[in-house]
């Protein structure tokens, strides 16, 4: 069976039809240039900053020496891969990543919606700015100074432990440690992340919380039947990126609280890359760490963009 060839004529049509598209693309550009501007400076931060240094995922692959720079350093295949998973420290990095990340998925992740539909049921607007000016507050503050604050109130010496006679404190105990984590990131950042949900609130149609009173609902019919359906997809939406980063728990929060005593139940996989690339000098070994976190996040984020699609909601494409 032979193709139809395409005769001149259709030829000369395509090549006319292609070139009519871009001088439509380009007058689009020409009449919105300042939007495209206005984008330009965020287009450039991401090539320079996101997409440019990519190039250095391949020193996962190669035994990277520093004199011979990123493209001069021999090619070892997937050497470092096999180092990686034969050492022990490795996976009890990954143990306790997974298990701080499970622990502030559950806690964490509900806090901010729960906080937000709270904020929305205040009336007395004075009363609601400040209770959201105290709680966005923290966001704004670094681990850096928290962790002086934390390391200052929990001293068995001078803070508040000595008032109640204990001697151990919570960030020197293996057994509370990883409690303290997950309530010290929800007192920091439980309030900026109710901004978004607020939002999405707001965006409900009144007319929706006016017909459900007339039929006698209250609030909590109100909250359960129209709130929560109406940001079910922000919820979703949300869920997603933070599944994306699952083994992403907060190496400055872990960084500055973490110690010796607790390093075996503490020693997450970006504190662990940090240690063994940039303190032992094996950019190699470490680049290989920091590359197979990124796979297996963006592997759980198409999952749960899977799932959520299966079970009727939009996703993040």
């Amino acid at each position: 069976m032979t193709m139809p060839v395409p005769t001149t004529a259709e030829s000369r049509s395509k090549r006319s039809a292609v070139k009519t598209r871009a001088r439509d693309r380009m007058r689009e550009i020409r009449k919105h240039k300042h939007y495209f501007l206005l984008l330009a400076p965020g287009i450039i931060y991401f090539l320079l900053f996101n997409y440019w240094p990519m190039l250095g995922i391949t020193i996962a692959f190669k035994d990277f020496r520093l004199m011979d720079g990123v493209l001069g350093s021999p090619w070892a295949g997937l050497k470092w891969f096999h180092l990686l998973f034969q050492s022990p420290d490795f996976w009890v990095a990954l143990r306790n990543t997974v298990i701080i990340s499970f622990y502030k998925l559950i806690f964490n992740f509900p806090a901010p919606i729960l906080l937000a539909l709270l904020l929305n049921e205040v009336y007395h607007t004075g009363f609601k700015r400040i209770v959201q000016t105290i709680v966005y507050f923290p966001h704004f503050v670094s681990w850096v100074i928290l962790g002086g604050i934390l390391f200052s109130l929990f001293s068995t010496g001078s803070g508040l432990l000595a008032l109640f006679g204990q001697s151990v404190s919570p960030l020197m105990d293996p057994g509370k440690f990883r409690s303290m984590l997950v309530l010290t990131e929800m007192w920091k950042e439980v309030g900026w992340s109710t901004i978004i949900y607020l939002a999405a609130i707001s965006g409900i149609n009144p007319e929706l919380y006016d017909a459900a009173r007339m039929d006698g609902a209250n609030r909590y019919h109100l909250i359960r039947h129209i709130t929560l359906p109406s940001i079910a997809g922000t919820i979703v939406i949300l869920l997603i990126l933070r599944t994306g980063h699952i083994l992403n728990v907060g190496f400055d929060q872990i960084f500055i609280l973490y110690n010796p005593l607790v390093y075996n139940v503490a020693d997450v996989l970006e504190t662990y890359v940090y240690r063994v690339g940039i303190t032992m000098g094996r950019y190699s070994f470490a680049t290989a760490a920091g590359l197979f976190q990124s796979v297996v996040g963006l592997l759980l984020l198409l999952f749960t963009n899977r799932v959520a699609k299966r079970f009727g909601e939009q996703g993040i494409w």
